[in-house]
């Protein structure tokens, strides 16, 4: 097992992922670049730092999570930080608007296809691939778990009638809400343990997810969740915030 600790990022090729696995490398970790495509993930590897690494990982192939944890214990020993980023805002046609792909997600209209790539990425993947890195996790002497949610998926903010996205809660909304649910089962289950899980809200981020039409960089973006990864021992856990603090859940 190696000293230097060791972060997962998953959805590291680009966009927020990748500026938070460039963060987390400043902060002494050893970074593995989780990607679907590995020629992706080695090119963003490159760019992250001599000490990065590009991981194939398909957080919706079970295979290709279970051959990333065997990696990860083989060659590195040790797990301390796992940043589940990867996520889609749909999986309709693209080139869409975000008005769109908004209207087109409402649950009145949404494909149950859709909804269930949606939920297989967001949701299940997020399981999945904590269940698969926990074994290393637990043996880390202080190990994090970062979920990157939304605030999209607060149900007390889109129960607001005052709420711009109250009119437009539909499929990407509640597959971060369960992710929100999500992240504190699994806090809740793992209070006792050295293990913290916490979700965070990156913002409104110019990257592919919304059509590069966000307000915040991917710099701005990656400060919260770089934040939750670095908590010490008096850190919360099962808290869902931004950059400006606790969201409501």
């Amino acid at each position: 097992m190696q000293d230097k600790p060791v972060a997962l990022v998953t959805g590291a090729n680009k966009g927020i992922g990748l500026q938070i696995a460039k963060d987390l490398a400043t902060h002494g970790f050893t970074v593995l670049v989780g990607s679907r495509n590995l020629e992706h993930g080695e090119t963003a590897a490159s760019s992250v730092g001599a000490d990065a690494r590009a991981l194939q990982l398909d957080v919706t192939n079970q295979g290709s999570i279970a051959a990333a944890a065997e990696r990860i214990h083989n060659e590195l020993g040790r797990l301390d930080v796992l940043v589940n980023n990867a996520g889609i805002g749909h999986a309709g046609k693209p080139g869409r608007s975000l008005e769109e792909i908004a209207k087109s997600g409402l649950l009145s209209v949404a494909s149950l296809d859709e909804m269930r790539a949606v939920f297989e990425t967001n949701v299940f993947g997020v399981i999945a691939v904590t269940q698969a890195m926990l074994p290393l996790l637990r043996e880390a002497p202080a190990a994090r778990i970062v979920n990157i949610s939304s605030s999209f998926g607060s149900l007390t903010m889109a129960s607001d009638p005052a709420n711009p996205q109250h009119w437009l809660f539909g499929l990407y909304n509640t597959s971060k809400t369960a992710l929100n649910a999500i992240t504190l089962a699994f806090a809740v289950e793992l209070e006792a343990t050295r293990i913290k899980v916490n979700a965070a809200c990156p913002g409104f981020t110019a990257t592919d997810i919304s059509n590069f039409q966000g307000t915040r960089t991917v710099q701005q973006a990656a400060r919260e969740p770089v934040r939750l990864a670095l908590l010490d021992a008096n850190g919360p856990t099962g808290t869902f915030s931004d950059e400006d603090g606790p969201l409501p859940w």
